[in-house]
């Protein structure tokens, strides 16, 4: 590819840096040499720590490299990164909103730091309102926007000036499937209009298969990089669904193959199946498979980018380990579960027309509904819908201003304190102290619960060895990696034992390697008699639950299995399930019919 032709061209980049704290030298990027043509949409996949956004900041200009040549545009960004910075756009993960300015006092502000003119100010505003929705919400304040909103207008604020190359660092996380969608058709009208290159960094890689090139980068390195297409032969030939009895939840089959871990090298509940990948040396047919099977009907299907990227990541891994992979550890039964105060057969969470009101607005309108022991229930809803609203409520972070409220036998409304004793909570950044140690969290955190002395350092071996943290114990947490936070952010909130466990998306950004691992925990606390409450924007996890509620302004629109919801979205209940087809349906004709109602309120007016 020539340099005219090539709008980034990156070769032997190398970069490092020195933690303050400890002194270590961190490799944060070794070697990477790249070429991404003009015009053309590219992603940067990869878990945590392996140097996306890192390069993202080098091709900005806003980091130096320590050896190699980046060039931009056929400009050396280390000789002139001003140059660069005047000619492209860059989205970091969180962009720097002003909340109390309204929509359009950030355009405005954003447009005076880039020095654009008055006159061309005045068609690309009207652009970037018609392709984002925001049209009507120009003088709402940015802090009263959803999360989807909030996404858009930092797009927008970062394209108030015409680039010739846009840099997206992980803009869709924490977006509802809808917002998601919405998002990518703003991108996609830009690169085609305007004749963009658009690099993005994702950790979805349904994402990355809309993009012409892919590149996929495990600790600082490119481990392979191609179109969607040729990445995904990795997988070829070992691609199969199973699928069995439509009653029971996939992950009980996924679990049990992914424990496998000599046959099968990655499994997910997918459309009502399981979607499995094998490793070359095991066949379909072998005896050993079917045994886990149990006769569920097994078809042969097409290998997806996410299938090529988990058996380079496997590959990768099994490499480094020079070990076999091994399952992940099922957690063991509580060893002295607390007395439960609920008769036989009765709900852990019971909620009847549960309202809260904030002033005049209503965010959560007459909600009903109970969850089980061990059941796992989903919490879904866009942005705004008033699902967190609800999840806090269930947590006793939140009073509700009507309606009756019981977790674990007791009355949230007149003892709060009591029924937080035995629930735990994990949020989506997991609440951990960056400057503690594992162990000091540990401690803190159990303190925070009641646990003391013996009773104490008993949990803490428990969690350690169940969450994989020995030899952890004096990092500090912020310098772990993202999956380990997240499995220590799990040994916190599952410390004092507790019969609820509320989940805030916990896997949002999270790469298919933490996802897995992360739900074969869940689905093995579940086996426990734990109630898990899951809120969550990635709707594949939506299969993982027993059951899962639809909320949209405040309203519940949609209960039950995922298979009962995939039919109130009026499709047929044999057809193969889709559930961010089935959740983007329900919210839409809900919508709808919103509208139609107030027509006929005014037409009737």
């Amino acid at each position: 590819m020539s340099s005219a032709s090539a709008a980034v061209r990156i070769e032997g980049v190398h970069k490092r840096f020195v933690d303050k704290e400890s002194g270590r030298t961190i490799v944060a990027l070794r070697d990477i040499h790249l070429a991404i043509p003009r015009g053309t949409l590219c992603a940067f996949v990869g878990p945590d720590g392996s140097g996306k956004t890192t390069l993202l900041r080098l091709m900005a200009g806003l980091l130096r490299v320590d050896a190699g040549t980046i060039d931009m545009l056929g400009v050396d960004v280390r000789r002139d990164p001003q140059q660069i910075q005047d000619r492209i756009s860059y989205m970091p993960q969180r962009f720097g909103l002003y909340e109390d300015l309204s929509v359009q006092e950030n355009l405005d502000l954003y447009a005076d730091l880039h020095g654009v003119a008055a006159e061309a100010r005045v068609q690309r505003y009207q652009r970037l309102m018609d392709i984002t929705g925001l049209a009507r919400f120009t003088n709402r304040p940015a802090g009263k926007l959803s999360g989807g909103m909030k996404q858009k207008l930092g797009l927008a604020c970062t394209l108030v000036r015409s680039p010739e190359l846009l840099l997206l660092d992980e803009p869709t996380v924490g977006v509802d499937p809808l917002s998601r969608v919405e998002l990518w058709e703003i991108v996609e009208q830009l690169r085609r209009d305007e004749q963009l290159t658009v690099i993005i960094s994702t950790a979805y890689l349904d994402e990355a298969q809309r993009c012409a090139q892919v590149y996929v980068m495990h600790e600082g390195e490119v481990l392979a990089h191609g179109t969607p297409e040729s990445l995904s032969q990795h997988a070829c030939g070992r691609c199969f669904t199973a699928s069995g009895d439509s009653r029971a939840p996939g992950r009980i089959l996924q679990s049990q193959l992914l424990d496998a871990v000599d046959m099968v090298i990655d499994a997910v509940p997918l459309g009502g199946a399981v979607r499995f990948v094998l490793n070359e040396a095991t066949a379909p047919d072998a005896a050993p498979l079917h045994a886990i099977l149990k006769g569920a009907r097994i078809e042969a299907e097409a290998p997806r980018l996410e299938d090529g990227f988990m058996v380079l990541m496997r590959a990768k891994l099994q490499h480094a380990a020079a070990e076999p992979r091994s399952a992940v550890p099922r957690l063991a039964a509580r060893a002295s579960p607390a007395p439960d105060p609920l008769a036989a057969g009765g709900a852990m969470i019971e909620v009847r027309d549960l309202v809260r009101k904030f002033d005049d607005f209503v965010a959560v309108n007459s909600t009903s509904f109970a969850v089980s022991r061990g059941e796992i229930f989903g919490l879904l809803g866009p942005n705004g819908a008033g699902k967190t609203t609800t999840f806090r409520m269930l947590c006793g972070l939140l009073p509700a201003t009507s309606g009756f409220l019981q977790v674990a036998g007791v009355n949230l409304r007149t003892a709060r304190a009591d029924a937080r004793r035995r629930i735990g909570y994990v949020s989506q950044k997991f609440s951990l102290y960056g400057n503690l140690s594992v162990l000091e969290n540990l401690e803190f955190f159990g303190g925070a619960y009641g646990l003391r002395g013996k009773r104490l350092r008993e949990r803490i071996d428990t969690v350690l060895e169940q969450f994989e943290l020995r030899g952890l114990e004096r990092t500090p947490s912020g310098h772990l990696p993202g999956g380990f936070k997240q499995r220590l952010g799990m040994a916190v909130g599952l410390l004092h034992e507790p019969d609820i466990l509320f989940l805030d998306e916990p896997t949002s950004g999270t790469d298919p390697l933490a996802r897995r691992e992360f739900w074969r925990r869940i689905t093995s606390l579940a086996d426990t008699g734990v109630t898990i409450i899951i809120t969550t924007h990635f709707l594949e996890e939506a299969e993982y639950c027993d059951r899962i509620l639809i909320q949209d302004a405040g309203e519940l629109k949609a209960l039950g299995t995922p298979r009962d919801v995939w039919v109130q979205a009026g499709h047929s209940a044999t057809s193969s399930l889709n559930m961010e087809r089935a959740f983007i349906d329900i919210v839409q004709q809900s919508r709808q019919a919103e509208i139609l109602r107030n027509a006929e309120v005014a037409h009737g007016a």
